[in-house]
């Protein structure tokens, strides 16, 4: 039987950044997952340059039922404290768009950095390998592995969540808190393209691939973003991000003419005009979307009454549609819900049922926004986590830390 400090169960994001650095505070540190490659999230993000931070990151950027407990861990951790490690490690970047930031070269680079912030804190690790079991002791806990039995002081449930299972995304985390008596608010895929009735969405089905700048908004969300038509539905930046408020029954307001007060805009343009309505319209929206949204665009703007005008300024500025459904998980970026934050430390992320036991990352009940937030919060929850193991262990390692 190995004795370890603590063992880390996964190797993405999370896992990886709590496993190194806790290593460096002098803890001996196991990490374990089931696939035989590490972060595979972190390689197919951002078209493969990973966008692995946000310059912005805060906690109004994140969804939980528990809206506060991420405060702490973020504000420990800052997208600042992230960009100084990746600067340290000589790794290029660019923001592309609001704070985003990604690699100049390949997402490859950054996991490269994770691994060795890993050999510098001695860190083990075992892949492919499944852990079979978790049993509580007096003095820890013991895992039944692929690989034998291990003992260790701590466990940290870096496992993500459901999204891309052909990654290999599995419920392991959430079962392995059930176990330990902690409650999941109810999973769903978020960040994730809508669907609607085929019958009903024939009309756009042309419209697949056209993309604009849009305000979409349900719930409590509200967002100004790229929208995107496909043949099932609407994707793209605005629907990945209302995806994450809206739930089923909602509808979708959309704006499609966002810049333009558009029924001022078409009375003002009706006078003394000779142009159709349509050329009217594909001045101001993409051709395609004009061509299909005007019932008649050989229609005079002249000829129109004031009333035909504004009715269709707001069918275009408050077009209201109700999704049937979503993608699923295997086009989400992320799951949305998770192990109830309400039974964790917001300082260290350990569990207020099963002292040594904590949770990371995705796997948890808070869930961010399109644009490096989540990997943001996979830095930050893993830090208060390996920060608050070596506190436990030898305080001085902790104060040397902040």
């Amino acid at each position: 039987m190995q004795n370890f400090d603590a063992v880390v169960i996964g190797a993405g994001a999370a896992g990886l950044f709590c496993a190194g650095m806790a290593g460096q505070l002098g803890l001996s540190v196991l990490v374990i997952d089931h696939a035989a490659k590490v972060a595979e999230k972190i390689r197919i993000s951002g078209g493969g340059r990973s966008n692995f931070t946000n310059r912005d990151a805060g906690p109004a950027h994140f969804l939980s039922a528990n809206p506060h407990f991420c405060r702490s861990a973020l504000a420990r951790y800052t997208p600042a404290d992230f960009i100084g490690l990746v600067q340290r490690h000589r790794i290029p970047f660019h923001e592309k768009h609001k704070g985003q930031l990604f690699c100049d070269g390949s997402a490859e680079e950054l996991i490269a950095m994770l691994l060795r912030e890993c050999e510098q804190g001695g860190v083990t690790r075992w892949q492919p390998c499944e852990v079979q079991a978790v049993r509580q002791t007096g003095t820890g806990f013991e895992l039944d592995t692929g690989r034998g039995t291990v003992r260790v002081g701590r466990v940290v449930v870096a496992t993500g969540g459901l999204s891309i299972p052909k990654i290999g995304a599995s419920d392991f985390g959430y079962r392995l808190a059930r176990q330990f008596g902690h409650k999941i608010v109810e999973t769903r895929p978020a960040l994730v393209p809508l669907t609607f009735p085929l019958a009903r969405w024939t009309p756009f089905v042309p419209l697949a691939g056209l993309s604009l700048p849009v305000r979409i908004a349900s719930g409590s969300g509200e967002f100004r973003e790229d929208l995107l038509f496909t043949h099932r539905g609407l994707s793209g930046p605005a629907v990945l991000q209302i995806s994450s408020y809206w739930h089923p029954g909602q509808a979708l307001s959309i704006d499609l003419a966002p810049d333009l007060a558009l029924a001022d805009h078409l009375a003002a343009a009706k006078q003394g005009s000779r142009r159709q309505l349509g050329t009217e319209m594909a001045s101001i929206l993409p051709k395609r979307l004009a061509e299909g949204w005007v019932v008649r665009p050989e229609r005079a703007l002249a000829e129109m009454r004031d009333q035909e005008l504004r009715e269709l300024a707001v069918s275009l500025q408050a077009w209201s549609l109700v999704p049937d459904g979503t993608e699923g998980y295997r086009k989400a970026e992320v799951t949305a819900g998770g192990v109830d934050t309400r039974d964790l430390s917001s300082q260290t992320l350990e569990s207020r049922k099963a002292p040594g036991l904590h949770f990371i990352g995705e796997v948890m009940d808070v869930t961010g926004w399109l644009g490096g937030y989540n990997f943001q919060w996979a830095w930050a929850s893993a830090a208060a986590c390996a920060r608050g193991m070596a506190q436990a262990l030898s305080p001085a390692s902790s104060e040397s830390s902040r």
